[in-house]
This record gives structure tokens, sequence and C-alpha cells, in this order.
């Protein structure tokens, strides 16, 4: 259970150097343990904080407007979503470029550190263009961390464990989502801190946890799987080594490899031009399926995430100080769905479970949207609504960043997961807020439900485009799912 390296002919170049090496094999064996547990929190406490903030950012929204130093307008608040967006899409692009160049470990640490700068600094905003600034960086810190953090528990996690880790940790998103609706409620009451200083204390919470996150990752060494495809496979041994020397010291025996090893060419970095035909022409149809699930998904959530307050207000009557309760039992659902149904794509697989989840979300969409144009239902059944359409519809989302980590090569993975983040957060994240806002203003609950039954078509669509196209990824190692382009010979 080594790497061989073969030596380059007399006067080759380093990276033409061919080595072989079962490191893929000897990860995907390992029993579950102590080291995968703590690795999957300290590093998927990502989507907690991001919860966090798309959450602080509504649940302060009445604050910001009445701050004496912002006084920021409807408008105002709808622009600081988008720039927080737009800064996650760039974020993503940019860091996931040189996550796949410089390394998994370097960029978790580099985006974190950019995330508790620009949120600590959210909280000592003195105009509008500094506060927007600032949530921009915000967004860029929490897109960038995306890529590294979806890459590297990836390569880490046993094949025939991945799908489940993958979807719970994505559904701690919505812990963080009630800690941030939680967050906001205690800190802006007049007897805590009061609307000035409360919204500015709501934005220090990322910041203070974000610090206690970069205790919990310093132990965690570099993907091997990075390290093998980019000319370092002694540093990727002794990486493996280690961990399995830790296994046998608890008296743990790992099965045998029983899989052959690879064979791959060393190289450095990947070039843009092998990149963009390596997404779009060797995996055209992979592609399509991963910007589809993920432009369905945007656009289902973000228009009704981002507009659950507005329905609550303008047509049930709910008073805004009180709702930030209702996100609580709604963010309960988004993180029972992964959790419960997680394992099912591993043990059933992926084309099933992935197009079930997708279509069972669209059709209870349109049901309960019926049911609301009906005036059918009131406030606490609307609720309870979001809460099972939400339990299947978070798995679905979640199954959406999993195909697109899994199905393409590694030599280029976190910039997969940036190009389908952003293309599908950017046709579906910014149009849907954006046309969800308009309909409401009619306050037309007919026009809403027209907007409901095209969020059930986008997801009814995507669950047909991956039942036709998706890839059976359930307990395959990486390097069988997508060919490594660095990859000699069968």
């Amino acid at each position: 259970m080594t790497t061989q390296a073969f030596r380059a002919p007399a006067g080759a170049a380093a990276d033409e150097r061919i080595y072989s090496t079962d490191i893929p094999a000897r990860l995907d064996r390992l029993p579950w343990t102590r080291f995968h547990t703590l690795l999957v929190l300290a590093l998927g406490i990502t989507w907690l904080l991001d919860g966090l903030e798309v959450t602080l950012a509504g649940s302060v929204s009445g604050a910001l407007k009445d701050s004496p130093v912002l006084a920021m307008s409807n408008t105002d608040i709808g622009l600081a979503g988008a720039v927080y967006i737009a800064g996650a899409v760039l974020g993503a692009l940019f860091f996931g470029w040189l996550t796949d160049r410089l390394g998994r470990r370097r960029l978790f640490f580099i985006t974190l550190f950019l995330y508790i700068g620009a949120t600590a600094a959210t909280a000592f905003s003195w105009n509008l263009a500094s506060f927007l600034l600032f949530r921009f960086l915000t967004g860029a810190g929490i897109g960038g961390e995306y890529t590294a953090i979806n890459s590297t528990i990836q390569e880490f996690t046993p094949a025939r464990f991945r799908g489940w880790v993958d979807l719970t940790i994505n559904g701690t998103f919505w812990i963080g989502a009630a800690l941030g609706a939680v967050g906001a409620v205690i800190l802006l009451d007049p007897a805590v801190a009061g609307s000035e200083l409360g919204w500015r204390l709501c934005f220090g919470i990322g910041a203070a946890l974000g610090l206690g996150i970069i205790w919990m990752r310093l132990w965690i060494p570099e993907s091997p799987r990075w390290l093998m495809i980019h000319n370092q496979p002694e540093k990727a041994e002794r990486i493996v080594a280690d961990i399995e020397r830790q296994y046998r010291e608890r008296g743990i025996e790992l099965p045998p490899v029983d899989t052959p090893p690879l064979r791959l060419r060393a190289r450095n970095h990947t070039p843009l031009r092998e990149v963009f035909k390596s997404l779009f022409i060797a995996h055209r149809r992979r592609a399509l399926v991963g910007l589809t699930l993920l432009t369905a998904q945007a656009f289902f959530y973000n228009a009704i995430f981002f507009t659950y307050a507005l329905v609550l207000t303008d047509f049930y009557g709910v008073p805004s100080a009180e709702i930030g309760w209702y996100i609580l039992p709604f963010a309960l659902g988004n993180f029972c769905g992964p959790l419960l149904l997680g394992r099912l794509f591993d043990v059933v697989g992926r084309r099933i479970l992935i197009s079930s989840t997708y279509l069972l979300s669209g059709v209870l969409l349109a049901v309960s949207g019926y049911l609301f144009q009906q005036h059918l239902i009131d406030v606490t059944q609307q609720t309870i609504a979001w809460m099972v359409i939400f339990f299947f519809a978070s798995a679905a989302a979640s199954s959406a960043y999993l195909t697109v980590a899994e199905t393409f090569p590694l030599e280029i993975r976190a910039l997969a997961i940036a190009v389908f983040y952003a293309f599908g957060t950017g046709l579906g994240g910014l149009i849907g807020p954006m046309l969800f806002g308009v309909l409401i203003e009619t306050g037309e609950r007919t026009n809403v439900f027209y907007g409901y039954l095209m969020g059930a078509v986008l997801m009814v669509a995507a669950a047909l485009v991956q039942a036709l196209w998706g890839v059976a990824a359930e307990r395959r190692s990486l390097e069988h799912v997508a060919r490594p382009l660095s990859q000699v010979g069968d």
C-alpha cells in the first residue's frame, strides 16, 4: 500500500513523471471514526455561517432602516441582499480557481479569514456604502468557503458515506438560520441591546464563531487526493500513512485494498483550456444536469426564503417583530430532510432519490400554492406546509451540490462547484427574489400563486433531467465516477 514513482527519461521535464498510487482506495476503505467526525464538524460549519448571515440580513432589516447612521430604505435592503449574493458568486469563482491551483487547506483558511474580517467590519459600518462593501466581502468569503470545503470533505469521506455526509452538512445551513433568527430577536430587544447596538452585535456573532473555527481546523491536513494529482505523491503518502497509523494504534483493523492502483502523470496545475473542455465538452451532459439542479433549487429556495416575511406580514397580518419565530419550524423541516433522507442517497441511489425529492418538492409547492390562493389555509397551516415542502426540498438542494462536487474530475472539482454555484445562484438566486417581490407587491394571491407554479415547474423539470441523465455515483470512488485528467492508461 504505497505510492510508487517511475523516473522520467533523462532530460525530461519534471512534470513528465508517471507514478502509481492506491491512495484513493485506501481512503475509501477506512471505517468511519472520530477522525471523520471531527473533520466534518470543523469544515461543515461553513454552511451554518451562511445560514446565519442570510437570516441576519432579513431579521435585522427593520433595525437597519431605523438606524440613524444607515437609514436604509427597502430598496437599500434589497440591494444589500443582492450585493451579498454577488460577492458569493464572484468569491466562489475566484477562490474556486485558486483552490484547485493552490490547495484545499490553504484556501479554507484564506476564505475563513476573509469572512471573519468582513462580517466583523460590517458591525462597524458608518454609512450605506461601507455596509454594502463589507456585505460583498462577507459573501465572497462564504462563496470561497463553499468551494474549498465541499471539495475537501468529498475527498476525505469514504465513498459509501459520501452522500449522507454531504447532505447532512448542507442541512446545517438551517441551524445557522435558526441561530440568526433567535439571536436577532434577543439582541434587538430594547431590554438587552436595543436596535442600533443590537444589529451591530448580530453581525459580530459570525465573527466570534469564525475565530473558534480557525482553531478547529488547525489539525486538518491537505487533501491527499489534491496532493496526488499535483505532483506531490510523497507528501500524500505520508498523510495517508499517518491516518492509517492512528487506526492501528486504536486497534482498528483495516480491510485490504482490493482495487488496482491509479497511474497518474505528474502536473502542477490544469490549464484553463483543459478546464473548459472538460466542463462543457467532455462532460457536457453532466454540466447540464448540474446547472439544471442548481438553478431550479436556487430559484425555488431564494424566491420563497427571501420573501416569506413579506407573505406573512402582507397576507397573514403577522407583526414584523414576530417574524423571527416563524423561521424556527421552517428551519427544522429544512434540517431534518437531509439528516433523515441522506442515508437513502447512498443506499437506494442518487438518480432515484434526487429525482424523487425534486419532484415531490415541486408538486407540494403547487398544491400549497393553490390552497394559499384559495384562502384555504391560515398562517399556522401555511407554516406547516412550508415545513413539509422544505423537508424534501432541502434534501434536493443539498443533492445538487453533491452532484456537481462528485461528477467532475479531481483536478477541476473546486472550480466546477464554483462555476455551477455561480450560474445557478445568478440565474435562480437573483431572479427569484426580485420576481416574487414584484408579485407580492401587487397584493394579489393569484399573482403569488403564479410565482409558486413557476418554481414548481422548474423543480419538476430538474427531476426529469436528473432521471434521464443523472450519474449513479453512490458508493463509487471519486476517481471511478470521473476519471482524473492526469490518469494514464485504463
